[in-house]
């Protein structure tokens, strides 16, 4: 996929990407690819797949679901969606949330070059961040960063009663979404919309969990015990 084949995809999916959006997206690409030389950011570095793989991959969600207002991407990476729904959303507050150090480093020269406003980038775990910002976002996303069951105990305390919880996955999101019915109902969600997309020949899932009710305060756990007794 090139950047007129994406502008083209994206239109006929309700999206519309701006010839500034696109030069965003350019420079986006050159700095990842740039500082991909150095640090281990993405096993994906030709241009065609970049595009395909990580833009219109995160941007896919945004043809499906309503995303608005105060948006948190729980291990971000090198910023996917997220960065990727800020440019293409320019109205979004976004927090990008990431522990490795030298992936934040790469987004905030990102972010810097790009001129964008209104992001935000925590060099933190998630269980941590939501002891200043619980039930603070209007959505939380995260792509390919855990099993379901795990992210809804990072993701679901982190947004408020009536927001939503969109989980990007791989082929077996279904069957993710099957083993996580517990977790999202002890943590206050409930399952309301699933989509599968084909990309690249491989299955994409995206999933839209609501938050229906406050988090009990003792979620999450420490990422220790999530992990080794996730619910």
């Amino acid at each position: 996929m090139n950047f007129t084949q994406l502008q083209t995809t994206a239109k006929e999916n309700g999206i519309l990407l701006s010839e500034e959006m696109l030069e965003q997206l350019r420079t986006y690409m050159d700095l990842l690819i740039a500082w991909n030389e150095k640090f281990n950011l993405t096993a994906i570095t030709e241009p065609e797949e970049i595009i395909a793989k990580h833009f219109w991959d995160s941007i896919i969600p945004l043809t499906l679901f309503p995303v608005e207002g105060k948006v948190a991407d729980v291990g971000t990476g090198a910023g996917f969606p997220g960065l990727v729904w800020k440019i293409v959303r320019p109205e979004l507050s976004v927090s990008l949330i990431e522990p490795t150090g030298k992936r934040c480093t790469f987004l905030k020269e990102t972010v810097n070059a790009l001129h964008l406003q209104n992001v935000e980038i925590f060099n933190v775990r998630s269980e941590e961040h939501v002891k200043d910002r619980r039930e603070y976002y209007d959505v939380a996303t995260a792509r390919a960063v855990a099993n379901l069951r795990v992210l809804c105990e990072l993701c679901l305390p982190l947004v408020k009663p009536g927001g939503s919880f969109l989980a990007m996955k791989g082929a077996r999101g279904h069957e993710e979404l099957q083993e996580a019915g517990n977790a999202i109902r002890i943590l206050g969600g409930s399952k309301e919309a699933s989509h599968t997309v084909s990309l690249a020949n491989e299955e994409r899932i995206n999933i839209l969990i609501r938050k229906v009710s406050a988090t009990p305060l003792k979620y999450p756990r420490n990422y220790g015990q999530i992990k080794k007794k996730p619910l």
